[in-house]
């Protein structure tokens, strides 16, 4: 399978790195990428193939993955539009919606939606998926080989689930990493070091969420575990739930899906 990248940013970087490890050719990936800076970087680190323009892009790819930014999206596809033939295009473009898409690559419908996150930079990304009902289980499978490179995928069939990914594993890792500077913050407090405060909380973080990776129980009843009655953890728990935390998680998910629905009116709206 042959890939061809418009854009050479992070996420990108990421992919390319998952996809060689996972065994792909160096000479079977290609990137288009107005950076120097950029192309040089990859051609060096990774070894692939790097265009300056789309006037020299690999048309032949059996995917094309869209990964500029979506400010850039209309004009950086243009070029492509005369070009498309069976190309299963992927766009990880945050917020673009599918029929945005596909009005600007001239009515074009192999298109797959993506919303990686961050963690894609370590390999321990999760992302989601959606189609337009023009792409076959081959074309989509395809689509899944490449965000499989960077951690696990989801596949959603109604496109409206895409705000909410974005709001839990889109805008997540933010979301954890306050925890962490909270918790690192509380220790400091309690009288650690910053540099005690912040190992202290980065490895309780990292540990419980591999003990609920490997768990078969949920995450409720690990919690339970950890909660005797009438100890420290159940009064650190009532605490938090006194001061609304779990509320407030919800109120920033529910906040994050509403502007993923308005930044998607506005992105495809031209």
């Amino acid at each position: 399978m042959k890939i061809t990248f418009l854009g050479g940013g992070n996420m990108a970087s990421a992919l390319i790195g998952g996809l060689l490890k996972q065994g792909f050719a160096a000479g079977d990936i290609e990137v288009v990428e107005i950076d120097a800076g950029h192309r040089e970087r990859l051609a060096t680190v990774y070894g692939v193939f790097c265009h300056s323009g789309p006037e020299s892009l690999a048309w032949s790819a059996d995917v094309i993955v869209l990964a500029v930014k979506p400010q850039q999206m209309k004009v950086a596809v243009a070029p492509l539009v005369p070009c498309l033939n069976k190309q299963v295009v992927v766009s990880i473009a945050a917020g673009l919606r599918l029929e945005a898409l596909s009005r600007w690559l001239g009515g074009y419908r192999r298109i797959v939606r993506c919303m990686p996150n961050t963690p894609a930079m370590i390999g321990a990304g999760i992302t989601g998926l959606c189609a337009l009902p023009e792409v076959g289980p081959t074309e989509r499978q395809a689509a899944e080989t490449v965000l499989r490179a960077t951690g696990s995928t989801l596949w959603i069939e109604n496109e409206n689930g895409m705000d909410a990914i974005t709001a839990i594993s889109g805008s997540g890792p933010a979301y954890v990493f306050l925890f962490i500077e909270a918790l690192q913050q509380a220790a400091e407090k309690l009288g650690f070091t910053g540099e005690h405060a912040r190992q202290l909380a980065l490895e309780t973080v990292l540990g419980a969420a591999r003990l609920a990776a490997q768990s078969p129980e949920s995450a409720a009843t690990l919690r339970e575990r950890v909660t005797s009655k009438g100890g420290t953890t159940e009064a650190a728990l009532r605490a938090m739930s006194e001061h609304g935390f779990g509320e407030s998680i919800l109120a920033g998910a529910r906040a994050a899906e509403a502007r993923s629905r308005e930044l998607g009116d506005l992105l495809g709206s031209d």
